[in-house]
């Protein structure tokens, strides 16, 4: 038995009750084995009365009983009318046995069995089980079904059962007096045996023989009545041995045994007994109630015998209980006095450790986390419980107070400052993120050249992924990242946004996203905690397999489902990756492989957000994202949003074009609330033929937009616009429309021209690098050779079209008029600033940048 966790007052009871308890069962056993004897022998004239006297009356009857069976039985068939007879008279023998059967059966068994019932009680319920078999051996006894030798078996049966529950009755616990009781059933049972030897012999009388089976039945059972006369006697005081050999000594009992004798030394006999009928039961009605009264006195002497014996045993119990409860009560009084200090002293000290561990040190840590100053020894005042064991461990546990105040108070000193150093680190890494950003963006507006692009673009996405772990950093030291938005965003721009900060941002698939936006407060941070997810999608599921994203709105905000085809997680891991994002833990940095999870989960607890995992249909898992509807706007708000043009309410992924199949752009109306991209017929250019959608969508389209019937004339570049190469000269602008083309860069205010590139739209951006592509391929079809990125091509890179990935631009966040990050279809004809102002069919081989976020970020 492990008593560890055993509290200190049940380990002290435990310690003075045990051996108290153990010392009152001794008590107890010790007074029982006493009083239990006592009991038997003060009640042994009540069994006598109640179960002897009845049960001996049975016997007599069923002795009688017997004997008229066999006779009846006996009987040839030619007699007749002694048939009738000795029926007669067995039926008359059957009331009166019937009768005794039931005057012992209330007697003995009373109204109820008991509920423990000892040995005697098992052979009462057996003597009277065997008494029930009676009536069925009746039927067959009066229908002769029976022979003389089956009716002596049956009741001799019943008799033997009888004489097991005697035996039980003359176990009494004093040895003499239950040596003499077993005396007188030894008695008892040989007394039936002589009744046997006379039923035996009324039914030879009554067939006129004996034969060889009825000697040898004959010699057995004088043989073991004449055995336990002999034993019996033996074991009988010396007044009932002086009367039973009285009773031997007379002529009856003398005659009886010489008739005995003489049946056994002649053997067989087929023409009558050696012995006569009326003699033999003259004699043997004389011995029998002789020996039943001596039996009947011999028990009457022996329970008068057996009180005092009874009276001596209880007094001696007397003497020896009182003692031993005195010793007892002495005993509960000196361990109740001890335990009950023992258990003061200690429960106070168990108080005081609760107190420390329970309040008083988690009130001392939160008081250090609100940069309080606290008092040590105020804290932690001494313990006094005297100068023994118990005081000297209150005064250890006194100095470990102030020792474990002591720790906490340097730790928040210790913990505060690793905060401020890994802040001050996350800050110095943001403010370089945001100038390389910065840089990138200029580079970018600055390149022509396809592939430098594309290796821009590239490093701007690594940079933008650089900046959402520096904003992890910021997170862990509890501070809140740099990067906010003063008004709402449209939903599927967020979404945007934290796919362009994912690294395999090309397996994901934004199918759905219903029309809503974020407010401005919540922004990055529903976008830094979209990103995780989503990463955690892309790097934990096969890179051939998609990440799927959806959006809807509900009653009680928005919904974002996050779903992978990975390999899943257990129900116990599901389990406690949710229990940790319902209740954000204290950041552990020997668990820092789940950092992305303790950020979502404070990211999620900031805003009120609930973000719960479950099982994938695909195998996956599907992290659902619940938006508050305090942070959501409605799509009647979204509508109003200053971004050039409304936003779908539900936008849907379609098959991405290929590169031959881009059309010029052309301005066309605006789109309706609820409207689906589809791919549109690609222009025809000569010599090209027109490409099939491809096979996978690349993500979230924008809304479809109208065509114009026609295609605008290309203008000629004029003679002699021509490279080395043979390749035309790109003039800008020479490819739009004339109402779409803008006045030629003017000089700064100084007269001096720039010496960067003008900030442009992200429209400009686009179309800027749509007419570099277009160029592209028209010179190398004047040159006869194959395009960018066709069969014989010398472009290496990869265009969206082709589904290869396209870094976001910028900062890869997204901004009231963004477009999706990696979305091969056309470029919205309008924007913040108006219309588009060049339209041009992008080259192949060109990397589309995404646009650039028209309000920008500012640091918190």
């Amino acid at each position: 038995m492990n008593t560890r966790n055993w509290s200190i007052r049940s380990k002290i009871v435990a310690l003075v009750a045990v051996p108290i308890a153990a010392l009152l069962a001794l008590w107890i056993f010790a007074t029982s084995l006493t009083v239990g004897p006592a009991l038997s022998l003060l009640g042994a004239q009540a069994l006598l009365d109640d179960v002897g006297r009845p049960g001996e009356a049975v016997m007599v009857e069923l002795q009688r009983e017997r004997r008229l069976s066999v006779v009846y039985l006996s009987r040839a068939d030619g007699q007749n009318a002694l048939r009738a007879g000795d029926l007669r008279q067995l039926r008359a023998q059957w009331e009166a046995t019937d009768a005794a059967v039931e005057e012992f059966r209330r007697s003995a068994r009373g109204d109820e069995p008991p509920a423990d019932p000892s040995v005697l009680d098992e052979r009462i319920a057996a003597t009277l089980s065997e008494l029930e078999l009676l009536p069925s051996g009746r039927g067959f006894i009066e229908r002769r079904e029976m022979d003389a030798a089956g009716a002596l078996g049956l009741y001799s049966g019943i008799v033997d059962t009888a004489f097991q529950m005697f035996g039980a009755l003359a176990g009494l616990p004093d040895n003499e007096i239950n040596r003499q009781a077993r005396a007188l059933t030894d008695i008892g049972l040989g007394r039936d045996l002589l009744g046997r030897t006379d039923a035996l012999l009324a039914g030879a009388f009554a067939a006129g023989e004996l034969t060889a089976a009825g000697h040898l039945q004959l010699v057995q059972i004088v043989a073991n009545q004449r055995f336990l006369f002999d034993r019996a006697v033996a074991e009988l005081p010396d007044p009932d041995s002086r009367t039973y050999h009285q009773l031997a000594a007379g002529d009856d009992y003398t005659g009886l045994r010489q008739m005995q004798d003489t049946l056994i030394a002649g053997g067989p006999a087929e023409d009558g007994l050696p012995v006569s009928e009326s003699r033999w039961r003259a004699s043997y009605q004389l011995v029998q109630e002789q020996l039943r009264e001596f039996e009947l006195l011999a028990a009457a002497a022996l329970t008068e015998r057996s009180m005092p014996t009874a009276i001596a045993i209880l007094a001696r119990l007397a003497a020896a209980g009182l003692v031993g409860l005195a010793a007892v009560i002495v005993s509960v009084v000196i361990s109740l006095r001890v335990g009950r200090s023992l258990i003061h002293r200690l429960t106070g000290l168990r108080a005081a450790a609760l107190e420390l561990a329970g309040e008083r040190l988690p009130g001392v840590v939160a008081r250090l986390r609100r940069g309080e100053d606290v008092d040590v020894v105020t804290e932690a005042p001494p313990l006094e419980y005297g100068a023994d064991e118990i005081g000297q461990v209150g005064h250890a546990f006194s100095e470990v107070q102030r020792t474990a105040v002591r720790s906490a108070v340097e730790e928040a000193a210790l913990r505060r400052g690793l905060n401020e150093t890994f802040l001050n680190i996350a800050r110095r890494s943001q403010t370089l993120l945001h100038r390389q950003l910065a840089v990138l963006d200029r580079m970018e507006r600055r390149s022509t050249d396809p592939t430098e692009l594309e290796d821009l673009f590239r490093v701007d996405h690594m940079a933008t992924r650089m900046r959402r772990h520096a904003e992890d950093l910021v997170i862990l030291a509890g501070a809140a990242p740099g990067r906010g938005w003063r008004n709402p965003v449209p939903m599927v721009d967020v979404i945007r946004g934290a796919v362009s900060e994912v690294e395999d941002y090309a397996r994901v698939h934004v199918t759905t996203v219903e029309a809503a936006a974020v407010a401005g407060r919540a922004v990055g941070d529903v976008i830094h905690l979209l990103a995780e997810l989503i990463e955690n999608a892309t790097s934990f599921s096969p890179p051939q397999t998609r990440v799927t994203v959806i959006g809807q709105s509900l009653p009680n905000g928005y919904a974002v489902e996050v779903e992978d085809r990975g390999l899943g997680m257990e129900p116990d891991t599901i389990e406690d990756a949710n229990q940790r994002l319902a209740e954000p833990p204290n950041f552990d940095p020997h668990n820092s492989a789940r950092l992305g999870l303790f950020v979502v989960a404070q990211l999620a607890a900031k805003h009120g957000v609930r973000v719960r995992l479950r099982p994938s249909p695909f195998g996956g898992i599907t992290a659902v994202t619940l938006i508050p509807a305090e942070l959501v706007v409605p799509e009647s708000e979204v509508l109003a949003l200053p971004s050039g043009r409304p936003p779908t309410a539900l936008t849907t992924v379609r098959p991405t074009p290929a590169p031959d199949a881009l059309a010029t752009v052309r301005p066309g109306p605006e789109p309706e609330a609820l409207t689906t991209l589809r791919p549109g017929p690609a222009p025809e250019v000569a010599g090209r033929p027109t490409a099939e959608p491809a096979a996978e969508p690349t993500g979230v389209q924008l809304p479809a937009r109208r065509r114009p019937t026609t295609l605008p004339t290309r203008r000629s570049s004029g003679a002699g616009a021509t490279t080395e190469d043979g390749l035309p000269r790109r003039v800008r602008q020479s490819s739009l429309a004339p109402q779409l083309r803008q006045a030629p860069d003017s000089p700064g205010a100084d007269g001096q021209p720039l010496r960067e590139a003008p900030q442009r739209s992200p429209q400009e951006v686009r179309s800027l690098m749509s007419a570099l592509q277009a160029g592209t391929a028209r010179g190398r079809q004047a040159a006869g050779l194959p395009a960018a990125g066709q069969p014989g091509g010398t472009g290496d890179t990869t265009s969206i079209a082709d589904g290869g990935p396209v870094p976001p631009a910028g900062d890869g966040t997204p901004g009231p008029g963004d477009e999706p990050a990696a979305v091969a279809s056309e470029p919205s004809p309008t924007g913040p600033t108006g219309p588009v102002r060049g339209t041009a069919t992008p080259p192949p081989g060109a990397v589309l940048p995404p646009p650039a976020t028209e309000e920008s970020e500012r640091e918190l």
